[in-house]
Parts: structure tokens; sequence; C-alpha cells
């Protein structure tokens, strides 16, 4: 061993030499475990630290297991360090997006229960049940990121099992917040159902175009790559896990890669249980580009908000693009006009216009003084770097305002219909299940089934595998429309050639082409997305390669009756 090992003293007892190793990475862990997600270059350093302290502590444990158990060392004390360096290694994961860090954490997490560190006395000692408890809610979280539905399960299994015994047991004890724990995983399990998820959400190189493939844009005069994502979501009553709401968790998957072939390795698999290194194996894939950087924010207020939007933007590469993705009920001032498009503004009086102040939307409960309310003209400051934006909210349109600012970038926008589509069949047609705008644009096939009140016993695997080749074409078909056009704008021509960008923007275009096409909402545009600039009309809705798009997928699972397909051509937009 180096001369810096903890052992070296032969003079002092392992078990002192562990007990301050283990005072030394607690110190350590409460400075770090509440620092911000965002500014991930100020910080670095300090997890580098961390964890060689506790990769250190961890070795130590390890090499003198036994002498410390004849000290006294209990074994919930060895799953205390292990659960600690997996809840460290997904706090990493959170601030860099790096797949490894994530599965470094589920190889943690998944010795800690397969070993069952916790088990013995956790129902003779309440903060060691709740260390448990504690513990069983980080492990869900990141299989839940990681798609690993099997496990989820039987996570939620023994949660519900340890909540009853406590509750038999600590009848002095209100187990209410982890009641209600388990009511939302339940729900979130039940609403994000995965029976009718033929592909993942990440961008595979399997089933998507690789980004060496992908078609050159005429129209580009510099080429811009995703950079940094901020992800915001809040709706009340909302379906979600802790702090993570069902639309940020699929849009957060939407701008990663799929690990080569895990989807399918794993998919319908039970877990391998404590060969954890195979899921390191499967998600560390040094072939694919590192994810984009995200943060994910819950409920923020608009200080916190405009902090972490200064704090990446400074932080974003010269080359990169921004995309901001807000989710969230809309909020209108009274008796004020939004800006005509059509009117050209100086410099003083664009600040001026009642178009960035007219509409918002509202990111946390109502009646707490507007803390979370974020209007257009909160974003002017930060259309100096490229920015791509997606709004999903009844008040998407009121941002178009930000398209007619004389300063900075043009800003690149998909805006959610005002109103969402009525679900076919649904007693209730605006059922709790995520947004419908975000679905399109993270699982578009899973949104047009469940548009049409499908569930997964409905439809067979063949009709879903034919239906996402159509699908897959179709977007490959729009791709190469865009790329060789001459009138696409070219802010939607420089984000092009970014695969992630390129996906959202075609799933837009089926969105569109969908809801125009629908039978509830034909002609009505109020059920219609939008984005900014416009697109070519080779791609409106009224096309030939739309109407097929749709046709094709109608012919698959017969529902030529809810659609208007004969009179789409006549549509007005």
């Amino acid at each position: 061993m180096s001369q810096s090992n903890p052992t070296s003293n032969a003079n002092v007892p392992v078990s002192e030499v562990y007990w301050s190793l283990v005072a030394k990475a607690d110190k350590k862990f409460s400075k770090i475990r509440d620092l911000p997600y965002y500014e991930r270059n100020r910080y670095d350093t300090y997890f580098y630290k961390v964890f060689k302290v506790y990769t250190q502590l961890w070795k130590f444990q390890q090499e003198n297991r036994h002498k410390l158990v004849e000290a006294g060392l209990k074994r919930w004390e060895i799953g205390d360090i292990a659960s600690r360096i997996g809840q460290l290694y997904f706090g990493q994961y959170m601030r860099t997006s790096e797949a490894s860090y994530l599965s470094e954490s589920y190889i943690f997490y998944e010795a800690v229960l397969t070993r069952e560190y916790f088990k013995d006395g956790i129902l003779q000692d309440l903060n060691l049940a709740n260390k448990q408890l504690r513990f069983f809610a980080r492990f869900l979280t990141v299989c839940l990121v990681m798609n690993r539905r099997e496990m989820v399960y039987q996570l939620v299994n023994q949660l519900k099992m340890l909540v009853a015994d406590c509750k038999r047991t600590f009848q002095d004890t209100d187990f209410k917040e982890w009641k209600l724990v388990i009511q939302e995983i339940t729900k979130f399990l039940k609403v994000d159902t995965t029976s009718m998820n033929v592909r993942p959400l990440r961008y595979s190189l399997t089933l998507d175009l690789h980004p060496d493939s992908l078609p050159l844009v005429v129209n580009a005069k510099r080429k811009l790559k995703l950079g940094d994502a901020i992800l915001c979501s809040y709706h009340p009553n909302e379906v979600k896990f802790s702090e993570l709401t069902l639309d940020n968790f699929r849009m957060l998957q939407c701008l990663e890669w799929e690990p080569s072939g895990s989807f399918y390795k794993v998919s319908g698999t039970a877990s391998t249980g404590g060969q954890g290194v195979s899921y390191s194996q499967e998600i560390s894939d040094p072939t694919l580009p590192p994810n984009p950087r995200k943060a994910v924010l819950y409920r923020p207020s608009i200080t916190h908000f405009l902090a972490v939007l200064a704090t990446v933007c400074e932080e974003l590469p010269s080359d990169g693009v921004l995309l901001l993705y807000l989710s969230a009920p809309e909020y209108t001032v009274n008796n004020v006009q939004p800006c005509d498009d059509t009117t050209k503004f100086s410099e003083i009086n664009v600040m001026n216009c009642s178009g960035y102040h007219s509409g918002g939307i509202n990111l946390g409960a109502k009646g707490n003084g507007g803390l979370n309310l974020i209007y257009p003209c909160d974003l002017l400051p930060f259309i100096r770097r490229p920015l791509f934006l997606v709004i999903d909210s009844g008040n998407s349109n009121a941002f178009k305002a930000l398209s007619t600012a004389v300063k900075g970038e043009p800003v690149a926008m998909l805006l959610s219909p005002s109103c969402s589509s009525p679900i076919h069949g649904a007693i209730d047609p605006h059922q709790p299940s995520g947004s419908q705008f975000t679905s399109f644009l993270t699982a578009p096939l899973q949104a047009f089934l469940n548009l049409l009140g499908f569930s997964g016993s409905d439809i067979q695997m063949d009709q879903l595998n034919k239906a996402e080749k159509v699908l897959s074409a179709s977007l490959n078909l729009w791709g190469e429309i865009l790329a060789s056009s001459d009138a696409l704008h070219p802010v939607w021509a420089q984000m092009l050639g970014d695969p992630f960008l390129r996906r959202l923007l075609l799933r837009f275009i089926f969105c569109r082409a969908v809801l125009a096409l629908y039978a509830p909402t034909f002609n009505k545009k109020e059920y219609l997305p939008d984005c900014s600039p416009a697109l070519p009309d080779s791609v409106l809705p009224t096309t030939h390669s739309s109407i097929t798009a749709v046709q094709q997928l109608v012919d698959i699972f017969d529902t030529a009756s809810m659609f208007n397909m004969s009179e789409g051509f006549n549509a007005t937009l």
C-alpha cells in the first residue's frame, strides 16, 4: 500500500482509523449533498474529493471487514456507505448526464438490496427502518430513469410490505408520508405504461438514423448541436414520483443516447441480481457521443429559474444550442393585448410591447404572489445564445412575441396547442396521463394510440412493429424534404444536423398532421400545435406526404372513422 494509506500507522487501531474516515466522509458528504445540479464546472473538484474519500472508505472496510465486525461494525453501517456512494453517483449523473454515473449508482444500490444490509434489526429500530425506506425511494428513481421496470416492481412490492410492517410495529409513528410515496409510484407506473413501447424513449442507433447518416442540409450556414437542456414541468395534481414529473421523465430520456442493444437485452427479463457489472457494460458505450447536459427543475421560483438559465447559458459551448422545455398551466393577464407579429419594433419599444407580458406560464402553486410565473420577457436576455424553445402550455402562443425581438439570435420554437385533443371513447376526454404534446414529441406512436383510445391489450405486436416502421419511414422522408428545401428557415437549418433536435422537429410535424386530420379537432386551430419560424409548405398537414403518413397508420389500426382523410386537402390551417 502507498504511504498515504490510513493503515500506515500500525499503532492506530483499525476501528479508530475507520471511524475517522467515516467522520471525514460524512463531513464532505454533508457539504455537497444539497449543492445545485447546475454550475457543473464550479463544483467538479468538490465531487472528485468526495468520491475519493468514499472510495478510500469503501476499500478500507472491505480489506478490514473481519476486524471491524469484531470491533462492533454493523451490517447496516456498511449498507449506509454503499447507499451514500450510490446517492453520490446519481447526483453526479444529474449534474453531467453521463450514463456511466447512472450505471455505477445502480450497481451500489443493487448491492445494498441483494446483500440485505439493512435487514437485521429493521423492525426493532425506527431509524434503521427509515433508512431502508429512503433507500427504496432513491433506488426506485434510479431504476425508473434506467428503464429497469422489473426491478421497479420488485422494489415497490418490498416498499409496500415494509411500510405495512412498520405501521404494525411502530404504532406511535405516522407513516402517512410513505403511503403517499407508494400512491405516487403506483400512479406513475399505471400511467406511464410500457406495453405499447416497442422502442426506447432514448435515441437508439439501432432504430434511429446514425448521426453520420443524417441528410446534408443545403440551407445551413452553420451547424449547431444540442449542448444543454433545461427541463421544467409543473401541473396541479400531475403524475410524478418525488420531484420527477412524468413530462420531465419522458423528455429527459428523449435527450439521451440509448446504450446499444441494452433495451432489447433487458426488456422483459428479470433482474440479474448482483451481477452489476453487466449493467455497467451495457450502459457505458464508448462509441456514443456524450449525452447533452440537462438541468431538471421542479416548481422553481422565477429567481431560481433565471439563475439556472443564466448559468447554463454562460457554460454553453460556442457551437451549442440550449433547449428550454417548459410544461405548465397558462397564466393570463386580463385586458392586455398581445403584440401583432407583423409589427416592426424599435429597440426601445420592443421591451415595452405588451406581447412580452400578456401571458405566461405558472410553474408553481397559485397564491404565492407570482413567484413561479414565467413570462416571455423573462427570456429576452438569453436569446443572445441559440435557443430551442419547447412550450407545452395553453399560453404557448404568447411566446411567439420572442420572434419579434430585434436583438439576439432568432429563437426556434415548438408550441403546443391551446387545448388538448379529446381522447376517443374516454369517459373523461382529458385523462391525466401527462401532456399530450410532450407525449407526441417523446413517444409519438404511443401518443397516437392513446389519442385513439387504445390500450396495450387492444393491439397486436405485429401491428405495433408495422406501425413503427411506417412512422420511421415518414419521419425520415420529412427529414429529407426539410434538408433539401430552399425554403427552410436558417434557424431550423442550423439545428437540423443535431439528431436530438431533428427528431423533436420531425415528431412535431407528425403531431401537427395527426391533430389536423383527427375528426374531433378538424379545422380547429386551438387544437393544433405551432412553430416559429414557420416550416416550409412542403411539410404541412395538407401535403401528400403528411396525409399518406397518417393514412397508413389509420389503415393498420382500422380507425378510418376517427379521421377526416378525404377532406384533408381542403383543411384551413
